[in-house]
């Protein structure tokens, strides 16, 4: 597999927690020659070029800016915060950050594939319903942005697996 693809959440995810109807969940997946660590992919991720627009946007609007510095800290666990975002939970495989509004949550994971031959990578995302929305109503604004959102998402995977394949070339 080296397309981004939907997927199930595995089953010892952190982002699975939010998977229950209350909200919104989604995962996407790739896979990678070689060995790629939690970290690696975490400093690949958050330093591409396309997320760096991301952080420039919060860093104007969201008053909440972020170096590649600041990624790098975060990828080696030396950081809880890292611009919109705070650490909920971190593994050896796996960090799951909440948003400074505590209502999403970006998760990132690297998996050995059987055989040592390559690494899946996942990329996942939850949004939390507001109180009292009911299961399975976001509401408008979230629905007009989702198709947005499963774009986006497959385009910040992509450039992460670019990002790792260029870092385990060189």
């Amino acid at each position: 597999m080296s397309r981004i693809e939907p997927c199930e959440i595995p089953p010892d995810a952190f982002l699975l927690r939010y998977q229950d109807g209350q909200g919104y969940a989604d995962c996407y997946c790739t896979e990678v020659d070689g060995r790629v660590s939690q970290a690696d992919f975490v400093r690949a991720f958050y330093t591409t070029r396309l997320f760096k627009v991301e952080r420039l946007l919060l860093g104007l609007f969201a008053s909440r800016p972020s170096t590649d510095a600041d990624a790098a800290r975060l990828a080696a666990g030396e950081a809880a915060n890292f611009a919109a975002w705070r650490v909920e939970a971190r593994a050896d495989d796996q960090l799951l950050l909440c948003d400074f509004t505590g209502r999403t949550r970006s998760w990132l994971m690297a998996s050995p594939l059987p055989g040592g031959a390559g690494t899946r990578l996942y990329f996942g995302s939850a949004v939390v319903a507001r109180k009292g929305a009911g299961p399975g109503r976001m509401g408008l604004p979230f629905d007009a942005l989702l198709r947005f959102h499963r774009l986006y998402s497959r385009l910040l995977l992509h450039a992460a697996r670019n990002g790792v394949r260029f870092t385990a070339s060189h």
